[in-house]
């Protein structure tokens, strides 16, 4: 596991979920697909299991094969800015959110990130994926020696029991979504914490580094 401490902030997982009003997402019936043996998971169900996982708080994540959990935490306050698995083709980042029980908070998010993608001159186009509707998209960036390029990425909202989690793909899962199973695999193995809290639907679970990794420098 490698954490490396950053003096900015990151671009968040999570655009303007924050926005979204339990009464409009409450009613509706959840968008996953997952059946009671497919993950992501919810801590409720592998309780017991033996499995060993790095505890993030709102997220847990076992040693996955040729993957690398990183963690991008922000120098001075100590907070953590980004949650990713890190392999040689590519990587995935994710963060879990509050979300209304049995709501799909999924489907109200995705149209903001699209309109988000828009506002900033990329693109974002729906395809149907292992968890329901997924987003391609295309944003134009900067190198770093000032030419133009443009990185695509695929991102995936996941709705659980009153938490949503979401992850975005980038490299080759993003480039090939129909040939890379396998880090599709990797997410799957994810479990979310969403705690007894009352919190405003959309906000972000709380990530912590576990109590080893403090002493890190």
């Amino acid at each position: 596991m490698k954490f490396r401490r950053k003096a900015g902030a990151t671009e968040p997982v999570a655009d303007t979920a924050a926005e979204t009003s339990a009464e409009a997402a409450g009613d509706l019936a959840t968008g996953s697909a997952r059946g009671a043996g497919t993950g992501p998971f919810d801590v409720s169900q592998v309780e017991g299991d033996g499995v060993d996982r790095a505890d993030l708080g709102s997220v847990l994540v076992p040693a996955i094969a040729d993957r690398e959990l990183r963690l991008q935490v922000d120098e001075q306050s100590g907070q953590v800015r980004a949650v990713m698995l890190a392999g040689s083709d590519g990587a995935c980042e994710f963060q879990a959110f509050a979300a209304p029980r049995h709501g799909d908070l999924w489907s109200d998010v995705r149209p903001q990130i699209a309109e988000d993608m828009a506002r900033r001159g990329g693109q974002a186009v729906e395809r149907e994926g292992r968890w329901g509707t997924e987003l391609v998209c295309q944003m134009p960036v900067k190198r770093p020696d000032g030419t133009e390029a443009t990185q695509p990425s695929r991102i995936i909202g996941i709705n659980g029991d009153r938490w949503m989690l979401r992850a975005s793909f980038l490299g080759r899962p993003a480039i090939d979504p129909d040939n890379t199973a396998d880090w599709e695999d990797a997410l799957a193995q994810v479990v979310v914490r969403r705690g007894e809290q009352a919190m405003p639907v959309g906000e972000p679970l709380p990530v912590k580094l576990p109590d080893d990794a403090r002493r890190v420098r």
